[in-house]
């Protein structure tokens, strides 16, 4: 399989991933290809069990192929370790689950902050990057509170600004305006466009809102664990 272009962040060549086996095998991947620009934001669109969270589990090096290669930048990570697959996500990758998995006695800031340390950022940049994070999100005035002071909606917000206050090479989120309202899910979307145009970020996020599909560089579909237009 080839090698991805430098213009190439991401990329899937005929990844097929399989659950189960024998006559209890279940195929959610069937052979998906994707390739993504550097410095873009993309939208993967697709009904409730066509593959998305899958898809995106591999894109993200959290899961396995069965077969097929996925591609961050010019690093097969099939190739690596878990350690490694770790340390690459850790550094150069931001994820944005449906679940926010935020630290509960941490205040938003704290929760930020926490996961700056973890990408190993520098003591002297991590206020300045948690502070601004927060602020793209909405979140200036509420970065004191814990999750239990804030509406599922800030939540998401803080995971988000959590996932990006790194400055990584991808982020990947999987539903990361489903708990918005339709005004604050376009502000987080605008946030996302910023990071694309000041530090070069790729974004690749699932949706099933048309308005979202109408911000985005380019859309994928995923159909029946393939890819069948873009």
């Amino acid at each position: 399989m080839s090698q991805p272009s430098q213009a190439t962040v991401l990329q899937a060549q005929n990844v097929v991933r399989t659950f189960g086996k024998g006559a209890n095998a279940v195929t959610a991947l069937k052979g998906a290809s994707l390739t993504v620009p550097r410095g873009s934001l993309v939208a993967l669109k697709g009904r409730s069990g066509s593959g998305k969270t899958t898809l995106m589990n591999m894109l993200g090096g959290l899961d396995q192929p069965s077969s097929g290669t996925v591609w961050l930048e010019q690093t097969d990570l099939s190739k690596l370790s878990e350690k490694e697959r770790n340390e690459l996500r850790r550094r150069h990758v931001g994820l944005v689950f449906q679940s926010f998995a935020l630290v509960p006695y941490m205040s938003a800031y704290e929760n930020v902050e926490f996961g700056l340390r973890i990408a190993g950022v520098q003591a002297s940049l991590r206020k300045e990057y948690a502070e601004s994070a927060l602020a793209a999100v909405g979140l200036k005035e509420r970065m004191k509170h814990r999750p239990n002071e804030m509406s599922g909606g800030e939540q998401q917000r803080v995971a988000i600004a959590r996932a990006v206050a790194h400055r990584p090479k991808l982020l990947l989120a999987d539903e990361p305006t489903a708990e918005l309202d339709s005004r604050m899910g376009l502000q987080v979307m605008k946030a996302f466009k910023e990071l694309v145009e000041a530090h070069g970020m790729t974004i690749l996020l699932t949706t099933h809102d048309p308005a979202i599909m109408e911000i985005v560089d380019h859309v994928f579909a995923l159909e029946d664990g393939r890819i069948v237009e873009s």
